[in-house]
């Protein structure tokens, strides 16, 4: 159930896209305390973008889960920022993220959703 869509301008060789993505998805597992096998993540590069009138290296992060705490976003934050700074050498400060909590009736997953 938590997503990860990672998007940049950066221009990524495909086999380290893959790589990154897998180690994404070992620390959303991790960050969250929820089973890799749910985790799924995304990554978009080469996108064109612009942040602050500059194309200068950056990166858009989406966070999505059921059950994502509000009061641990700030940790998230820090974790997912220095995690792309030290696979993408992106600086922080070049780095947005949007968190979302999704309801368990808005995720589906092998024809049903998580309500109970």
């Amino acid at each position: 159930m938590p997503y990860l869509k990672i998007q940049t301008n950066l221009n990524i060789d495909s086999s380290e896209a893959t790589a990154l993505a897998q180690k994404a998805s070992k620390t959303v597992s991790e960050l969250l305390g929820k089973a890799e096998r749910y985790v799924m993540v995304a990554l978009e590069d080469g996108t064109s973008m612009v942040f602050a009138g500059s194309n200068a290296p950056l990166a858009y992060l989406e966070l999505k889960s059921i059950g994502l705490p509000p009061e641990r976003t700030k940790s998230f934050s820090q974790a997912l920022c220095s995690f792309i700074q030290n696979e993408l050498s992106i600086p922080p400060e070049r780095i947005y993220i949007e968190f979302d909590d999704a309801p368990r009736n808005m995720w589906g997953w092998n024809g049903d959703t998580f309500e109970r």
